[in-house]
C-alpha cells in the first residue's frame, strides 16, 4: 500500500514497492508497438540499439535483465544514433522524444495494470533512483522516465 504522505514513491528503484515496483521497465507487459510484439518496456528499449528490424523483434520479446543483457550487446554511444523500425534517431533529438513518449503512450493504452499502477501512485513525484541522468549514456534517463509516468498518470486523474 501506498502512503498517503507526500515523499517521493522511488519507481522501479532497490526500495520500491507496490505499484512503484511494478511500474518498472523490468516487468512483463505484453503489448504491440508499431506492430511488434513487446513482452516488456525493456524489451523495447534495449531494441533501440540495433538497427537490423529483426534483431529489434527479437530484444522486443524479452524482459527484464534479459532485455538489458541483450542490449549491452552494442554500443550505441559512440554515434549517438537509436534506431526504430529502419529509422534512425539521434539520441538528443525531439523525433526521438516523440518515439518514447508513444512507446509509454501504446503500453498506457495495452495494459490495464499499467493504469491501475500508475493511479496507485496518487499525487507522489516519481524517481528512480537507479537510472542515469545523462542521456548520452543510456536510452532512458531517470528524469524522461518518471516525467512521462506522471503525465500520464495526469491524464487518469482528468
Amino acid at each position: 500500500m501506498i502512503s498517503n504522505s507526500n515523499a517521493p514513491l522511488d519507481v522501479g528503484g532497490r526500495n520500491s514497492e507496490g505499484a512503484a515496483t511494478r511500474l518498472s521497465n523490468f516487468i512483463e507487459r505484453h503489448f504491440v508497438f508499431d506492430g511488434v510484439e513487446c513482452a516488456s518496456i525493456e524489451g523495447a528499449l534495449q531494441s533501440f540499439k540495433f538497427s537490423d528490424p529483426e534483431k529489434q523483434r527479437e530484444v522486443c520479446a524479452l524482459i527484464g535483465i534479459k532485455a538489458k543483457k541483450a542490449g549491452s550487446q552494442t554500443d550505441w554511444r559512440p554515434a549517438q544514433t537509436l534506431y526504430w523500425n529502419s529509422m534512425e534517431y539521434p539520441r538528443d533529438s525531439a523525433a526521438y522524444q516523440e518515439l518514447l513518449d508513444r512507446l509509454y503512450m501504446a503500453v498506457y493504452k495495452q495494459d490495464q495494470r499499467f493504469v491501475s499502477d500508475l493511479y496507485a501512485t496518487g499525487k507522489h513525484d516519481l524517481i528512480h533512483t537507479i537510472g542515469n541522468s545523462d542521456p548520452a549514456e543510456t536510452v532512458l534517463t531517470e528524469r524522461e522516465f518518471c516525467d512521462r509516468l506522471m503525465k500520464l498518470r495526469e491524464s487518469i486523474n482528468r
